[in-house]
């Protein structure tokens, strides 16, 4: 069985968040949000945080999580 990988991707004006991870490094995935978040030198807030903690967990509960999901007019990280 080929080694699978997840993707979250948050966009801000010029800057770019990009996380590849396995479902076994969701947690260390979850205490980077953390961090990120509560660097002042980083742009990345409390509410990014919260958002791709939600994103993270949806993909964990997908029940077809090897089908990628088709992208959504308007939709937001």
């Amino acid at each position: 069985m080929p080694h699978e990988f997840n993707v979250l991707a948050l966009i801000k004006g010029q800057e770019r968040y990009i996380y590849v991870y396995d479902d076994a490094s969701r947690r260390e995935l979850l205490d980077s949000f953390r961090d990120q978040a509560a660097d002042p030198d980083l742009s990345f807030s409390w509410f990014d945080a919260a958002v791709l903690s939600d994103k993270a967990r949806e993909q964990a509960l997908s029940p077809d999580a090897d089908a990628p999901e088709a992208p959504r007019v308007g939709s937001r990280l």
